[in-house]
């Protein structure tokens, strides 16, 4: 079994130490899915992910889930184990960053890890604590399952120390998605050559059928990426248009954590949004009005032609708009291209608490100001900004 050398990353539980252990109880599946099981099941043991265990202290529960070509993925319920762990801080990269970086060069290829996961090793000791039940015997994995708590940060870890220096360079990498980016063209194949060689040094595999080379667009992170352009991935703003109205608070919250995902593009949102404030209250009976819908309606318009953002310009000053709405504080940030064009960087936009509903014009201004900067500070300390804000004083 290969993957990276432990000296590298090993993923560890440090399970707290009064942690009670758990065996879940079994679970029932249908012969069909079963069998299914069984054969993934079969995958992992020759694959040497997986081996028998005896005597489990803890154990958790096979979860078939669906792929969309139709075969079956083994998950494993490990929400019992996940509570007994300790929360890895280690920071993972802030993505709209690493897709303004991105869009900043003028080639690409997008790459994603073979198993990435699996690549990592568990550490031995904790090994037995993974332990999971299928229809053909008890078993705990000897690499890092994907349904494990910090698994991301343990990966995020091994490829801050792969890569190192070439981090904001030549690669961006996030969790296991990896983009080598090169500004001129001529140096694509040398940033490439580079990238793999630190690859090939500690034997991290990519999957070549997830993997785009030397291309000028491409999906990184959920979001398109070009040369000074960022735009809405198609197929999620088609996802949002093809909602039918939410039936009840659940499907409005997701509604709306899938424009929170996009909140970068859309003018004040928050505005936009404030007609189901109503509806998310405690106790509020669910009733989706006239209002409601001219908002969903409305939204569903908004992302039918969405703005293409800009990446932000190293040494150019930014340009910060600013408005407090009746209900709502709106910001926009943007700058001005080699051509002279205003392109816009950033939407911001958030509801008023009702304390913050009685605050005079100036204040509610103010607090715009504040919010944006608190927000986006990254960008605040990169460069010099020009606040235009459009209020009376008197």
């Amino acid at each position: 079994m290969l993957g990276l050398d432990p000296e590298v990353a090993v993923h560890k539980l440090a399970i707290s130490p009064d942690a009670v252990p758990v065996k879940q109880s079994p679970r029932r599946m249908r012969l069909k899915i079963e069998q299914q099981v069984i054969a993934e099941t079969k995958k992992l043991i020759e694959a040497g992910f997986v081996r028998e265990k005896k005597y489990p202290t803890w154990l958790a529960n096979v979860v078939p889930v669906r792929k969309k070509n139709g075969q079956i993925r083994v998950c494993i319920d490990f929400r019992d184990l996940n509570k007994a762990c300790p929360k890895d801080d280690f920071p993972l990269p802030i993505p709209e960053l690493m897709v303004d970086i991105a869009s900043s060069h003028s080639i690409f290829s997008f790459m994603d890890g073979s198993s990435g996961y699996n690549q990592i090793k568990m550490a031995p000791e904790d090994e037995k604590f993974t332990a999971f039940r299928t229809p053909i015997g008890v078993f705990c994995y000897k690499v890092k399952p994907f349904s494990l708590k910090n698994a991301g940060a343990t990966y995020q870890r091994a490829m801050t120390i792969i890569f190192d220096e070439l981090i904001h360079e030549e690669v961006e990498c996030y969790v296991d998605d990896l983009v080598v980016k090169s500004k001129v063209r001529g140096d694509y194949l040398r940033d490439l050559r580079i990238i793999f060689e630190r690859l090939r040094k500690h034997d991290l595999k990519m999957n070549p059928l997830k993997c785009a080379f030397g291309i000028s667009v491409g999906k990184f992170l959920g979001f398109i990426v070009r040369y000074r352009g960022i735009e809405i991935d198609p197929s999620m703003i088609k996802a949002i248009v093809d909602l039918k109205p939410p039936r009840s608070l659940t499907q409005l919250k997701s509604f709306q954590g899938k424009l929170a995902f996009l909140r970068r593009f859309i003018s004040n949102l928050a505005g936009r949004c404030h007609p189901f404030a109503a509806l998310a209250k405690n106790d509020a009976r669910f009733h989706w009005d006239k209002n409601c819908q001219e908002a969903f309606e409305s939204i569903k318009r908004y992302l039918m032609n969405p703005p293409v953002l800009a990446a932000p310009i190293h040494g150019k000053p930014l340009i910060l708009y600013t408005t407090a709405l009746d209900e709502s504080l709106g910001a926009l940030l943007a700058q001005e291209n080699e051509e002279g064009k205003e392109n816009a960087l950033y939407y911001l936009s958030r509801c008023l608490i009702p304390t913050e509903l009685k605050y005079p014009t100036m204040e509610k201004q103010c607090l715009a100001l504040i919010f944006v900067v608190q927000k986006l500070r990254h960008y605040m300390l990169s460069h010099k900004i020009s606040l235009i804000s459009r209020v009376n004083p008197l």
